[in-house]
């Protein structure tokens, strides 16, 4: 089970902190995603980061930045993806980028190439985005055999639906209101659902 953690929309005090301390405790992949945010205003951000974390950092918006900041991995949005031409995809993965995407169908998973891994959402009702309900079905259930991307649940994940999310068959969770919904406890919130994460595999 993989664990990664999306960034807040919007602005939060002392993000750049807060990341860092996310890193700290064992943060493996952070997305950067600021839908509303020029240039200017994520490279300040991306400048207040510890470089050594930098690589870990998957850029959203803006991606002529990871080249300024050696960060590996490229974001997708959907209607970004649908609009991208193939084979510019296929040109950044042969320049050593990892990419990333969203959906929120199973079926388009299978239409994917290119791509290391997916979020599905919303999983579970969204905790920062009210009104956004669960699409999925009760009972459902990944067949691994049928795709290829790693599936990272999202929407609605905290600690106590982690080991829900693994009795669904997905490759790990992304979370994101759990984390910044409380911003005194972002850190610890975080470092009990990776407590959990690392019960389920070992």
């Amino acid at each position: 089970m993989e664990l990664i953690v999306i960034s807040a929309p919007d602005i939060v005090a002392n993000e750049a902190q807060i990341i860092n301390h996310l890193f700290g405790a064992g943060l493996q992949r952070f997305h950067l995603r600021k839908p509303g945010w020029d240039i200017g205003r994520c490279t300040d951000l991306l400048t207040q980061i510890d470089r050594s974390y930098h690589h870990a950092i998957v850029c959203h918006q803006h991606h002529q930045l990871a080249k300024v900041f050696g960060m590996d991995y490229l974001h997708y949005a959907e209607n970004d993806r649908i609009k991208c031409d193939q084979s510019k995809l296929n040109t950044l993965v042969n320049e050593g980028y990892r990419l990333s995407t969203s959906v929120h169908t199973v079926d388009a998973i299978t239409t994917l190439q290119g791509f290391e891994y997916v979020f599905l959402s919303p999983v579970f009702n969204s905790i920062s985005k009210p009104g956004y309900q669960s699409m999925l079905p009760e009972g459902f259930c990944l067949d691994r055999n049928k795709l290829n991307p790693k599936v990272i649940a999202l929407g609605g994940v905290d600690a106590l639906n982690i080991e829900q999310i693994r009795s669904m068959n997905f490759d790990g969770a992304a979370v994101l209101g759990a984390i910044w919904q409380d911003l005194e406890h972002a850190v610890l919130n975080f470092v009990s659902i990776k407590k959990v994460t690392e019960q389920l595999n070992s």
